[in-house]
């Protein structure tokens, strides 16, 4: 396993990162198989792991506190989590990225962890509520108070990115060191901007959703019929129907992978993890099984180097830049969610009285 350093944190992590959103209630809810799929990764020589207090509410962070529990193995691993999401109960002030819930989100997660620190601290999604100064300002006291080495966002734009960078040094604040974007073969949309503008601060970038929701596990096909009854497609159907022309997109783009990672003696997985694994800008790519048979095939591609020739194919079949389908289709900015934030108070909207 080939080891990076973090966004000049000078802390060195492993290519591929283990992603435990499917450890706990929504995946694998066995907690000892979940640990020993962490172990198990962990001894394959990958150092980094992450996780985020909502993933399962709360139960994916006591499952890595149960991995980690042996001093030695919380020394070797780089361990990263995220805060955002509301966790813990309904109503206000239970969510965001404002001083009051980070500061108690926090000592939760450090407790669900079992550990005196967090490596990586990342603001989960973006928080149109409170200033970008604020969340700094808060970050870097943790920093300050040893319960975080260094933090970073995920899934900003990038100009939310360029704007709390210059918020950073305009005020000497401590800045982002990271970026956690979804980046696939068919969602290639970070390489407009993001990935880029990671590249200009010299941040960190590691990247979720590798496989897009499992359309490049090679599971699901065009001509075969999809189980909308259970798994990720019963939670979320517009992402899998095939029905509707997005979900066309995504198969028909899928065939032709297929195609080449046949071409070239690979499987579909080891081609889509070994072509983010490619650009220069990625630090690290999370891999989220939820059993070890697809740890295992995961890993299997580690090796695996893509030639121009084959990145030139790809190219030719997503072309660079290009989002086949909305990668982040869970969640969405305020901006666009919110009819207040982009609508006049009524009175207002004529040009003349």
């Amino acid at each position: 396993m080939r080891y990076r350093v973090l966004g000049g944190t000078g802390i060195e992590v492993s290519t591929y990162c283990l992603g435990t959103m499917m450890f706990g209630a929504v995946g694998n809810p066995d907690h000892q198989d979940s640990v020993r799929i962490i172990h198990a990764a962990l001894d394959q020589g990958i150092n980094f792991v992450d996780t985020a207090d909502m993933y399962s509410a709360g139960e994916s962070e006591e499952i890595v506190g149960k991995a980690l529990r042996d001093p030695r193995r919380r020394d070797e691993t780089v361990l990263a989590t995220k805060v955002y999401f509301p966790v813990g109960g309904e109503g206000p002030n239970r969510g965001g990225t404002s001083r009051r819930w980070i500061t108690r989100a926090v000592e939760n997660s450090l407790k669900r962890l079992g550990t005196e620190w967090i490596d990586l601290y990342q603001v989960h999604r973006p928080d149109h509520r409170t200033d970008i100064e604020e969340t700094l300002d808060v970050l870097g006291d943790l920093v300050s108070q040893g319960k975080i080495r260094a933090f970073g966002c995920s899934t900003f734009p990038a100009e939310q990115i360029v704007e709390a960078h210059a918020v950073a040094e305009r005020r000497g604040l401590r800045r982002f060191r990271s970026e956690q974007p979804p980046y696939s073969l068919l969602a290639r949309g970070v390489e407009t901007s993001v990935l880029p503008v990671a590249q200009r601060y010299g941040m960190g970038v590691l990247t979720w959703s590798p496989l897009a929701s499992g359309f490049l596990t090679g599971k699901y096909r065009k001509g075969r019929d999809v189980d909308m009854t259970s798994g990720r497609a019963a939670l979320h159907p517009h992402r899998f129907d095939p029905s509707l022309p997005v979900n066309q997109a995504k198969l028909d783009a899928v065939e032709e992978l297929v195609a080449l990672a046949e071409e070239i003696g690979c499987t579909l997985p080891e081609l889509a993890i070994a072509f983010v694994t490619a650009h220069p800008a990625v630090t690290s790519v999370i891999l989220g099984p939820r059993t070890m048979e697809q740890l295992e095939g995961l890993l299997k591609g580690a090796s695996l180097t893509l030639t121009d020739e084959v990145l030139d194919r790809i190219d030719d079949i997503v072309p660079p830049g290009t989002n086949i389908y909305p990668p982040d289709g869970v969640w969405r900015p305020a901006a666009l969610t919110d009819p207040a934030l982009r609508r006049r108070p009524t009175g207002e909207r004529a040009a003349a009285d």
